[in-house]
């Protein structure tokens, strides 16, 4: 799905939570695929930065950083990384139950370090995982 199709799929709306995701990573593509299908009330809008001139809205987002480390815009348009968007993200499809251990006080330092190791080596760890490094179009299913 393209950035214009998922942009006019928000009904004009400003979006709770914009995020920007590797489209060419696996891993990446199979968590926004799981995300948009629990996101019943549209809050989310998914962005892969990998495709053309996606960004071009979105000039507070570089694509260099978003690959290196997961980014969002939430409604006030404020910047977030890391695992702070996986949180929002699951939060606002109903789940956030799932991901709240990952920013408690104590959690939160080590999960932010093994977030930022994973996120430099996921098209190795995909690989492992899925036996798929990198796709050159990975598609989020509907």
């Amino acid at each position: 799905m393209s950035v214009r199709t998922s942009i006019q799929n928000m009904k004009h709306s400003v979006p709770h939570l914009t995020l920007f995701y590797d489209g060419f990573c696996p891993l990446c593509v199979a968590e926004m695929t799981k995300l948009r299908k629990l996101d019943q009330h549209q809050r989310l809008l998914l962005v892969d930065v990998q495709q053309q001139n996606a960004l071009d809205p979105y000039p507070q987002i570089s694509k260099q950083a978003a690959l290196t480390r997961l980014h969002a815009l939430n409604q006030h348009q404020t910047v977030i990384t890391g695992l702070d968007v996986t949180h929002a993200a699951w939060s606002l499809v109903g789940r956030g139950w799932l991901t709240a251990p990952l920013r408690w006080p104590v959690i939160r330092w080590v999960a932010d370090v093994v977030y930022l190791g994973f996120a430099r080596h996921r098209y190795t760890i995909s690989r492992l995982l899925t036996g798929k490094a990198r796709c050159e179009q990975c598609e989020l299913k509907q």
